[in-house]
């Protein structure tokens, strides 16, 4: 049988050490704004992590051919605007968020016509927890997303990890819970940058 190159070397799909769970100062990669299904303003944050030992971690993981390289693996879709069409509590939550994370931020050029390219690069608190999902073979399974934004001086002093979000209807695992651990898996988002 032939060997191919670098054999030892390269990785099997689904095997990679899992992102940890709580809070990383996160880097963003690139927003874009489109519309949810049903029609409201939404921002697509790419985050990738900035600091600490998982440091680049999805760029590590888009970069390692285990996922399809035109979706970037960790991507957080945030309404703009609630029913009535007033600020979204989330949105706000995510733009102070990045204020605050920030020093020097300029918030006359967040509200440019280039604004989202402003945001690129900029630090983010992010706090990671696991959702269940049930995947084609009717599995439950659990994906890492990040469910919420906080400064990056919060998340330095240390955040508590969220409880994982559970299909409705379904028990809470028996087993160790990353066991069936895998990693997030994003909607319809293109490779952005």
């Amino acid at each position: 049988m032939y060997k191919p190159r670098n054999y030892e070397s390269t990785q099997e799909f689904g095997v990679r050490e899992p992102l940890q769970l709580g809070g990383h100062v996160c880097k963003i990669c690139k927003v874009t704004e489109t519309t949810s299904r049903n029609g409201k303003p939404m921002a697509v944050i790419w985050l990738d992590i900035a600091e600490g030992e998982q440091k680049g971690y999805y760029a590590k993981l888009w970069q390692s051919g285990d996922r399809n390289k035109e979706k970037w693996p960790c991507a957080v879709y945030q309404l703009e605007e609630d029913s009535n069409g007033n600020t979204n509590m989330g949105y706000k939550t995510f733009l102070e968020a990045v204020k605050r994370s920030n020093p020097g931020f300029d918030e006359n050029r967040l509200w440019a016509d280039n604004g989202n390219d402003y945001l690129k690069n900029k630090l983010i608190g992010g706090v990671f927890g696991r959702e269940q999902y049930e995947n084609n073979r009717g599995e439950l399974r659990f994906s890492t997303k990040c469910v919420y934004f906080r400064d990056v001086e919060t998340i330095r002093k240390g955040v508590e990890v969220p409880p994982d979000k559970l299909l409705e209807g379904a028990k809470p695992p028996v087993c160790d819970p990353l066991s069936d651990y895998e990693p997030i898996v994003t909607d319809d988002d293109d490779m952005p940058f």
